[in-house]
């Protein structure tokens, strides 16, 4: 049985929201190919994602420097814990599927408060004397995303920094295997908005089915 992690990152809901939209069908077909896999839903809008701040500088300084948990403060104690929680989650995981609009070239900052959370030394990658080593060789990951431009191809390819910026993410973690799913040109093409969302869910479900 596999562990799946569905991560939003929209405020709205998959009536609204494109990206949540297809995101819905592909986690539907994903557990109707895979009854037993077990799906834990992360809506990061309704999470508590703390910001890597003073806080948890200092609470992470006192911890390497020897100081027990119990001499942190209680905002150092909150935030660390909570960020230990949010990677633990994140390794005990066997796949990932990311769920984002692109906003202004990238995603939302929750998930860019996210993906600190889950950027650690010694859990998600190690250092080594050759340069940095991904520690989750053994998962894969897929992102949905949605823009109203076209970015996946053509001549503003360039601009795109959301599923771009993830995969460099997964290939740091050292996840072999991760897959786009683009809903693209709504707002460019207002009248086929109905229709790419159609053609991008039927690209969700053949994918959910081999993921």
């Amino acid at each position: 049985m596999a562990k799946v992690l569905y991560i939003t990152a929209h405020p709205n809901d998959h009536q609204t929201s494109f990206s949540l939209a297809v995101g819905k069908e592909f986690i539907d077909a994903y557990r109707e190919a895979n009854p037993s896999d077990e799906v834990v839903l992360l809506d990061l809008y309704k999470s508590d994602i703390p910001q890597i701040d003073a806080d948890v500088f200092s609470g992470w300084g006192k911890l390497r420097s020897g100081s027990s948990f119990d001499q942190l403060s209680d905002a150092e104690k909150a935030k660390v814990t909570r960020l230990g929680e949010i990677v633990d989650q994140y390794i005990a995981a066997d796949k990932y599927v990311y769920v984002s609009p692109m906003w202004n070239f990238s995603f939302p900052p929750i998930l860019k408060a996210y993906i600190d959370a889950i950027c650690v030394a010694g859990k998600t990658f190690s250092y080594t004397e050759n340069g940095p080593v991904g520690l989750l060789k053994d998962k894969k990951a897929v992102h949905i995303q949605a823009s109203g431009g076209i970015y996946s191809e053509g001549p503003t390819a360039g601009f795109e920094n959301g599923y771009s910026y993830l995969g460099k993410i997964m290939q740091f973690h050292g996840v072999p295997s991760f897959e786009g799913i683009f809903v693209e040109g709504m707002g460019a093409k207002p009248d086929q908005a109905q229709a790419i969302k159609e053609k991008a869910i039927v690209q969700a479900k053949e994918v959910a089915k081999r993921f």
